[in-house]
């Protein structure tokens, strides 16, 4: 490793520093220093306070509110922004406010001797940190702080603690204006995918229909060049005060998700043609919006819905109103289209999928994507699925659900898994390389592969040729797939078990598993079939049988993913009934491997 790399390694790793752990760091270093100035300069008097002089001036100059108290919590020193923020005078600082300072731990709120006296004094502990908390003084407002206490031992009675505080209103301010369109002041894409979570978890108590309607001005981007940015951006302003002021009335959500894209939600609809009704509603007002000298203009849409449960699940609701969006515009200006499952359907044979699968394979046309699995308790990233993509030169990303039993009525899939496991070696050895964190990678196996013969002579020859840690590389084989032949492959399950790799169950529930056989099978893990998620909090049988699975599976010494993840809830509920680890587009969907890395990072 040369010097830049190494510069560049030590900058990465400063950056990533949370500020106010770097700050602590800081401090700590200048007390130190303080300390040696003193030991070293016994004989001068003036050292030990140019020292602390220094250190004031150090600590006036800092992003944080500094307060320094003695061993009986008096205020020896206060910089500026802690005089500031506690809304302290001059004649303050040496006074005892510790008792109308308090912070709030968990749900109690503690003045400052008492969060000393509880988490430092008599402790061999020299800090104390507590992040995204809250401060109050005096029973005022509350604000929100992170908080870092740092007890000296080698100081005298008089600078035993610094409490180094961090404001957090501007950082939550940010933050909100994050969640806000900067033109429209609307809900923007970001919070639209927050509330998803929580609006597709409580589908189950909606009695009539889900409506996503995706709403774009045509040609915005020809009308803003003759406009120009100032006219064009009031249009769209215009267009938001009325989707705005109409969702009252209607009581539906409006989210400003692009430059030119409106999302209307319209939840608990009994007949969809009334969002219908409504979308052309907003179209004939749109004509009306603008007016120049004396021509009026008159502007048109396009709209694009989809309709849960009839479009499909939820997970696939936003995108099937943008397929629609898409499908309108081809029609012309004004269009509305609905979205309906039989429009999504792959319009190429199996033939000439199978004729191009050969070629697709030696133009690299396959992409490995990996999609993180979870710690159900500290929701750290443990593992990794690959899951295999193609994106064909002329027709884009064709779905695996099209060409992956193609694959297996061929037998092609022999060749693909190959080449799926080369990848994930590569992959692994990539990881080692630049010191990313090493995680194993899960790769779903055929039977046909297995059956083979050949299968572990292979898995064991690129193991040894890539010198990886064969407990990197878990094999994920299908529960119904496994019963059906299990005297030809389990000899090779065992191999494989007794290489080091480990053997995942998938999608276990729903195939037809005799316990004799879950006994001799060598599983590691299994995973539990995202079906059970759908209606896994309100459906009690559900609950019982993943409880059943989980206590069954720990009973014989494997661990247990869960599939489907999709909001908070359920991670919750899940983790309560002793689940290992999580899976599913809560957290993240799929990643080509660069945004995975970057995930990982």
């Amino acid at each position: 490793m040369n010097i830049d790399e190494l510069k560049t390694i030590i900058i990465e790793t400063l950056m990533n520093l949370d500020p106010i752990f770097l700050v602590s760091i800081i401090i700590v270093l200048l007390v130190s220093f303080y300390l040696f100035n003193k030991r070293l300069n016994k004989k001068l008097p003036d050292a030990a306070d140019q020292s602390r002089k220094l250190l004031k001036k150090v600590f006036d100059t800092t992003d944080e509110s500094v307060l320094v108290l003695s061993s009986n919590y008096q205020v020896v020193y206060a910089n500026d922004l802690i005089i500031k923020l506690l809304g302290l005078k001059p004649d303050d600082t040496y006074k005892k406010i510790y008792q109308s300072i308090k912070v709030r731990i968990k749900k109690k709120w503690m003045t400052l001797d008492e969060l000393i006296e509880s988490e430092l004094k008599g402790s061999k502990n020299n800090s104390y940190e507590q992040t995204k908390t809250q401060l109050c003084v005096e029973d005022k407002d509350t604000l929100p702080i992170n908080i870092h206490i740092i007890q000296n031992f080698q100081m005298d009675n008089k600078w035993k603690y610094i409490v180094s505080i961090q404001d957090l209103r501007y950082e939550e301010e940010q933050k909100a204006l994050e969640y806000l369109h900067h033109v429209t002041k609307l809900p923007n894409q970001t919070q639209a995918l927050e509330d998803f979570n929580l609006l597709f978890a409580k589908t189950h108590l909606i009695n009539g229909k889900l409506v996503f309607a995706v709403l774009e001005i045509d040609n915005f981007f020809k009308l803003r060049s003759i406009l120009g940015y100032e006219q064009s951006t009031k249009i769209m302003v215009k267009l938001a005060n009325y989707l705005t002021s109409a969702s009252d009335k209607l009581a539906y959500k409006v989210y400003h998700m692009f430059p030119n894209s409106f999302l209307i939600v319209m939840t608990d609809v009994a007949d969809p043609q009334i969002a219908l009704n409504f979308v052309q509603e907003v179209q004939a007002e749109l004509k009306k919006f603008y007016k120049m000298q004396d021509i009026r203009m008159h502007l048109t849409a396009s709209v694009g819905i989809s309709i849960y449960p009839d479009s499909g699940n939820t997970r696939n609701l936003l995108d099937n109103a943008y397929k629609a969006l898409s499908e309108a515009q081809s029609h012309g200006h004004g269009q509305v289209h609905i979205f309906m499952p039989k429009k999504a359907r792959f319009v190429f044979d199996e033939l000439t999928l199978y004729n191009e699968m050969h070629l697709a394979l030696e133009n690299n046309e396959f992409e490995l994507y990996y999609q993180p699995i979870m710690n159900a308790n500290t929701q750290e990233i443990v593992s990794a699925e690959a899951l295999i993509r193609w994106i064909h030169p002329v027709h884009g990303l064709i779905p695996p659900d099209a060409f992956i039993p193609i694959m297996e009525k061929t037998g092609f899939i022999i060749e693909v898994g190959k080449y799926i496991l080369n990848e994930v070696l590569k992959q692994q050895k990539r990881w080692e390389m630049f010191r990313f964190k090493q995680i194993p990678v899960s790769i779903n196996v055929s039977m046909i592969e297995v059956e083979t013969g050949n299968f572990f002579n292979h898995v064991e020859k690129k193991l040894a040729e890539t010198h990886v840690d064969p407990e990197l590389i878990t094999f994920e084989v299908t529960e119904g797939k496994a019963m059906e032949s299990e005297k030809s492959t389990l000899n090779e399950f065992h191999k494989l078990h007794k290489l080091g790799v480990k053997i995942s169950l998938d999608d276990f529930g729903t195939g037809y598993t005799s316990f004799s056989y879950i006994k001799k099978f060598p599983a590691d893990v299994l995973k539990i079939d995202r079906s059970f998620m759908e209606h896994i909090l309100v459906k009690k049988e559900d609950q019982r049988i993943v409880q059943g699975i989980i206590e069954l599976a720990h009973n014989l010494e494997m661990k247990v993913v869960v599939e489907g993840i999709e909001n908070l809830q359920v991670v919750e509920l899940m983790a309560s009934y002793g689940c290992d680890y999580l899976q599913g587009y809560y957290f993240s969907k799929p990643l080509p491997s660069f945004e995975f890395q970057k995930f990982l990072r």
